[in-house]
């Protein structure tokens, strides 16, 4: 599978959106105008199909994975979630330069220098005991930092929360990993695809297995939960703020990696 036909069907996702989005008729109401534009989900009917597909996909598939998953020792686990964080550098370093954030590109670069080498191969996080800590960027965060609109609220089936900036920027990301080159190369791109999707899928989905189910226990609406937090975790990460938890979401939830730890009774909607 060429990177251009699987960058294309993300495409055609962002485009079939913004003209579903832009075929909604807002409400005349002004408040109800003046909330609908706040929101931003002019295509929540939809998005809420998708997310209670996602949502028993989880049920079925992802939670179950995850809860197999955490019977593996924590710190082979550890050793996965430090290697997985490794392969995403380069694209996190590109996107550091990108953004003219040059001490985070200098930090991002001499966490891979030293985890890949004294960490070997990424498996232990050396470069964090060394005053490294790692953050996260990827090229929709880039765009925001240029000024472009983030666009309507999407649920994507399988995939989850985004947005058409992040899906353009998922998109350009998929250019600035070396390691989709090298697979390409080798015919084997949709398999390493694959495989690296479900290995992060099933490891971020193994450290929220309780914090989700609180979520969702103390939320009236869960969609309207997630979709908030989607939208803190995605903004604190475009300021670079250090104040969001390291609470990983499932595909069902969100395509990053930082919830915040905001106040879930703020966020019951």
């Amino acid at each position: 599978m060429n990177v251009l036909r699987f960058t294309g069907h993300l495409a055609s996702i962002a485009l079939i959106a913004f003209f579903a989005a832009a075929c909604t008729t807002p409400p005349e109401d002004p408040e109800a105008l003046a909330e609908y534009q706040e929101i931003n989900d002019p295509l929540e009917p939809m998005n809420r199909k998708f997310f209670a597909f996602n949502r028993g996909l989880d049920t079925v598939l992802f939670k179950p994975l995850a809860k197999a998953y955490v019977y593996i020792p924590k710190p082979a686990r550890d050793s996965i979630h430090n290697m997985i964080n490794n392969v995403k550098t380069p694209v996190n370093l590109a996107n550091d330069i990108l953004q003219g954030e040059l001490e985070r590109a200098a930090t991002t670069l001499g966490r891979f220098l030293i985890n890949t080498t004294i960490g070997i191969g990424g498996m232990f996080d050396v470069a964090k005991h060394m005053g490294l800590e790692r953050h996260n960027e990827d090229f929709g965060q880039t765009l925001a930092v240029w000024g472009s609109p983030t666009g309507p609220y999407i649920v994507i089936p399988v995939l989850g929360p985004s947005s058409p900036r992040a899906i353009v920027g998922t998109v350009a990301d998929s250019f600035l990993d070396p390691l989709t080159y090298v697979f390409e190369n080798q015919d084997a791109e949709l398999e390493y695809m694959l495989v690296r999707g479900g290995i992060e899928g099933i490891d971020e989905r193994s450290r929220v297995l309780d914090v989700l189910d609180d979520i969702e226990e103390s939320s009236l609406d869960f969609y309207a939960t997630i979709r908030s937090l989607y939208r803190q975790r995605r903004e604190a990460e475009i300021l670079n703020r250090e104040d969001g938890a390291d609470v990983p979401g499932p595909s069902f939830m969100t395509e990053a990696d930082d919830f915040p730890s905001p106040d879930k009774a703020s966020l019951v909607q």
